[in-house]
């Protein structure tokens, strides 16, 4: 029993440890917007009451508010009061300007060769920002839409305003703070929830990878962003046609559609914590549970 107590314990520290790594950036936001700690408290006791309460399922419901506050620490009063009241709703992230862009970025006939988007005129037959316009909505018209990426600094318009090209090969709505913390939520979360699910579960409910390169200089760093943008225009010009492809397919076969995947691709660089000799190491994949 002590040996288990001990591993337990071991395991809380690690929990911890990494728990602290990534709170960091949150209180570096949190701060930057003035959101005091008393806020994020109030939110992170909700999580744990609404996390208790999903361990719990199937069991008995006149136990259930004892049983959350045994598991979570609070009292069965403030696991009352949290549960009565509503929850802070995470600003939308889906927009027809967003699914334009994917559009643009993943349909044959509006990239180049390379997979780069192309410019295009601003009315006529495909491929045309009217014609894309109108394969994403029929309910709002194509000059509205184009306006409102124009406002988010997606698009710029030639001169004479018959031409379109895209500025930005991801749906960043720098114009928009809500929608852009609105992705920081989804986004991140979804990676945690696919992380935590596989440090739970055997380890392979989801992918969840990651490739550690240091030992760079400033000037590669730039080289290497490149090669990451690359990357991602790959991905989204190869696989966003053929998961189309699939839900066409489960559409045209009459499936139960019930089911999401979010596939992302992140980068994050910064000055190495010490020194390290010269060497000659390749990248390393990250090691996952």
């Amino acid at each position: 029993m002590e040996q288990q107590t001990d591993a337990l314990q071991t395991e809380q520290q690690a929990l911890l440890g990494a728990l602290a790594h990534l709170l960091q950036p949150f209180a570096e936001l949190c701060l930057a917007k003035g959101v005091t700690i008393q806020s994020i408290e109030e939110l992170v006791r909700r999580a744990f009451v609404q996390a208790a309460r999903q361990a719990c399922h199937g069991g008995r419901p006149d136990r259930l508010t004892s049983r959350i506050s045994a598991m979570t620490g609070l009292t069965r009063r403030e696991v009352n009061r949290l549960e009565s009241e509503a929850a802070p709703e995470l600003p939308p992230t889906r927009s027809l300007s967003g699914e334009l862009l994917t559009h643009w970025i993943g349909t044959p006939g509006y990239t180049d060769p390379q997979g780069r988007p192309i410019e295009l005129p601003r009315q006529g037959e495909a491929p045309s920002f009217e014609a894309l316009a109108a394969s994403v909505t029929r309910d709002i018209h194509p000059r509205s839409l184009l306006d409102e990426m124009v406002r988010l600094g997606l698009v710029s318009s030639s001169t004479d305003g018959e031409r379109v090209k895209l500025l930005e090969e991801a749906f960043v709505p720098r114009n928009d703070w809500p929608q852009m913390i609105g992705f920081l939520g989804t986004n991140v979360g979804d990676h945690l929830r696919a992380a935590a699910s596989n440090v739970l579960g055997s380890g392979s409910q989801h992918f969840e990878q990651a490739l550690l390169a240091d030992e760079l200089s400033a000037a590669s760093m730039q080289q290497a962003r490149l090669l990451i943008s690359e990357q991602w225009r790959e991905l989204m010009t190869r696989l966003g046609p053929r998961l189309q492809a699939l839900m066409d397919d489960d559409l045209a076969q009459g499936r139960t559609r019930d089911q999401q995947v979010r596939i992302g691709l992140y980068s994050w660089s910064q000055a190495m914590p010490a020194i390290a000799p010269a060497s000659s190491t390749a990248p390393q994949p990250e090691e996952r549970p």
